[in-house]
């Protein structure tokens, strides 16, 4: 039975009014974004998986030459961007892994697997050693040498409490020191979207130091702590908490050690934070804070902070695109990861 074309305005009244009030239950207040400086993430370029199942390269790194991307894939496994000719290779992969058990069908998708093969998140590169530090949901802090292969596991516990939901890592260059989440110390990965939607407040903050292999929480009892990024002058880390909408600021180094503060509102659901090398920090947003299914394609994928907290410069694409993380390269070339995704963007800025 169709709908009479005079029906449709009450509808869309309805479904507006549906909306509102399910803003007011979310867990992150909407902010206004002053769009002053936009780039459109829509002129971009894939650099695709190879498998037709094969997806979610989150996190993107280069190592200390330049060579890259790197990322995490959906089957557990870390893959290498060689240039177009080559395209992906295997460079990392955790203890156990086998393609035959851990490659994904139609009957066995990726999240009836990944508890076994691991689910790489967050990963930085040491640049001095060539140790690429890896964040995997499952397994915990892992690390391989300059070249790649089997990953050693660093940690699967802090305190004697299990880590449940390893996410974003960091690395300080000059000391080596790596900083890393535990995004809940209730909820796995799997089950991610609990996290949110019970405002879980177990989340940790964590040193590890590579020459004493030793496990310190910087801090606990955060709500949703996801990618981090450590500043560029060392004195402190930017954390986003993503079931708030916030970025906070936890010292490291001076007078406040040891303490955090609120950073920044955001107008989005943050994932992973990058140092954009110019003293502030690109934050990808997974979902808009006031997304709408009708309208306009188009929604904040991103935005630029400053080391004050103030959004300075925002990115804006399809809202089919779920950007996990932003890096900005030389050349004015941005790579973003998505764990939606079986590819990378690339956006020319």
């Amino acid at each position: 039975m169709g709908i009479r074309t005079g029906a449709k305005l009450p509808l869309m009244a309805f479904l507006i009014s549906c909306l509102a009030v399910l803003s007011l239950l979310l867990p992150c207040t909407a902010r206004p974004v002053r769009e002053t400086a936009t780039i459109d993430g829509s002129r971009s370029q894939h650099l695709n998986l190879r498998g037709s199942l094969l997806r979610g390269p989150e996190s993107v790194a280069f190592d200390g030459a330049g060579a890259g991307p790197y990322s995490g894939v959906s089957d557990g496994r870390v893959s290498k961007w060689n240039g177009q000719a080559r395209g992906w290779s295997t460079y990392a992969y955790s203890p156990g892994y086998s393609a035959k058990a851990c490659t994904a069908s139609r009957i066995r998708p990726a999240e009836l697997t990944e508890s076994k093969c691991g689910r790489p998140l967050g990963l930085r590169f040491h640049y001095d050693s060539g140790n690429l530090y890896i964040a995997d949901a499952y397994k915990g802090l892992m690390r391989v040498g300059p070249g790649g292969g089997e990953a050693t596991v660093l940690a699967t516990k802090a305190d004697g409490v299990p880590l449940r939901f390893t996410n974003g890592v960091d690395v300080d260059q000059v000391t080596g020191e790596v900083f890393f989440t535990d995004s809940s110390m209730k909820y796995p990965r799997s089950q991610h979207e609990r996290v949110t939607a019970t405002g879980d407040s177990t989340g940790r903050l964590m040193k590890y130091d590579p020459k004493t292999n030793r496990v310190t929480i910087l801090q606990s009892g955060i709500t949703y702590p996801n990618g981090l990024a450590i500043s560029a002058d060392r004195t402190h880390l930017v954390v986003a908490l993503t079931g708030p909408c916030k970025l906070m600021r936890h010292w490291i180094k001076g007078p406040k050690a040891g303490t955090s503060e609120p950073l920044a509102d955001l107008p989005g659901y943050p994932d992973n934070v990058r140092a954009d090398g110019k003293g502030g920090f690109w934050v990808a947003l997974h979902r808009e804070k006031m997304e709408v299914p009708f309208g306009p394609d188009s929604r904040l994928l991103a935005v630029r902070i400053n080391s004050g907290g103030q959004v300075i410069q925002v990115m804006r694409g399809s809202k089919n695109v779920r950007p996990t993380e932003v890096v900005e390269r030389d050349g004015g070339k941005l790579y973003m990861g998505s764990v939606e995704l079986p590819y990378v963007v690339v956006v020319s800025v």
